[in-house]
């Protein structure tokens, strides 16, 4: 969670929305992202989406199976869709999202019948920086 956490701050001070990402397999990171949809003027280039992109480049495979995921936000419902089709095996994040997550708020997308795999999911790791770190960005945009 720690290198999320860094991508979070990276995505801040980039002026993007604070959330980073993190791709593990057996204790190695794969691949790492923060939020770039302002920087690429792409609605899609959230943390997950790159993180996702980049270690399965890394990997050369279309599936992460058996890789682990560490984001800062609960994921929304297009990267839990990503998440899935992706096969990550374990979903840990930090923060949960009451108003844009899909995951144990909103749509609950791992838990509806045409979802074809569910990770596993860990909520609440380092959730109080994650959160400080969004509260206070969007408190500096006011």
């Amino acid at each position: 969670m720690d290198v999320a956490l860094q991508e979070a701050r990276a995505a801040a001070a980039r002026g993007e929305v604070p959330v980073g990402a993190a791709v593990v397999r057996d204790g190695t990171l794969v691949a790492q992202a923060g939020n770039r949809t302002r920087e690429h003027n792409d609605p899609t280039a959230h943390a997950e989406i790159l993180a996702i992109r980049a270690a399965c480049k890394t990997e050369e495979a279309e599936r992460l199976t058996g890789a682990d995921m560490y984001v800062t936000l609960e994921p929304c419902a297009m990267c839990a869709g990503a998440i899935s089709f992706a096969r990550i095996r374990r979903l840990y994040f930090a923060a949960g999202d009451e108003k844009g997550g899909g995951v144990i708020h909103g749509p609950h997308f791992f838990s509806q019948p045409t979802c074809h795999h569910a990770p596993e999911i860990y909520e609440g790791l380092c959730e109080s920086e994650a959160s400080a770190l969004l509260r206070n960005f969007f408190e500096a945009m006011r």
